[in-house]
């Protein structure tokens, strides 16, 4: 990002709007917007599968390892909004574990994007699967969207609940149903 050019744009934005770019409490404020973008997509510079691939270690462990509540903040791809919430991730080792400390940065990796929650669920989930491969991956996100919350319907409690699942979590409804009774 060239964040001179992106902090004119936002000087912009802020004319459009019908506000004076040169008013006191916003003389800085095109360029810590345009820091803050940098900051809340550098999931674009960031590569999850080498994130991944960085700490895998052989290991005969053949349970179900599950991380959950990983804290995500994103951008909504369609108003450019912030959408938050946790991810549960869950997989059965073949062979291999990775780093634990790895499992939250695939997310931030992917969240740190404009995106939307299905395919942020997706991703993080063909990553594990892909990178690992387990036995089978878990993936469930719920998320508020202020997008939802802020403007058009506006539903002040409504959270978004998305899943993905491989391999065993398909196949195997008790491993399913012990995934989701970690995850309540």
């Amino acid at each position: 990002m060239e964040k001179e050019k992106f902090a004119k744009s936002i000087r912009d934005m802020l004319s459009e709007i019908g506000e004076n770019p040169n008013r006191e409490g916003l003389l800085k404020t095109p360029q810590r917007v345009a820091k803050s973008m940098e900051f809340l997509t550098s999931g674009y510079d960031s590569q999850p599968d080498n994130i991944l691939k960085s700490a895998i270690f052989t290991e005969d462990y053949s349970q179900m390892v599950l991380v959950k509540d990983i804290e995500l903040y994103s951008l909504c791809e369609h108003h450019m909004l912030p959408f938050f919430g946790k991810a549960h991730i869950a997989y059965i080792p073949n062979k291999h574990i990775v780093g634990l400390s790895k499992i939250p940065r695939i997310v931030d990796a992917f969240s740190r994007r404009l995106q939307v929650q299905e395919r942020l669920t997706d991703q993080i989930r063909d990553c594990i699967q892909e990178g690992l491969n387990p036995k089978g991956a878990a993936v469930v996100i719920e998320a508020q969207h202020l997008c939802m919350q802020m403007r058009g319907v506006q539903k002040q409690h409504s959270s978004t609940t998305t899943s993905a699942f491989s391999g065993i979590f398909i196949e195997d409804h008790k491993t399913r149903a012990e995934f989701m009774n970690l995850i309540k």
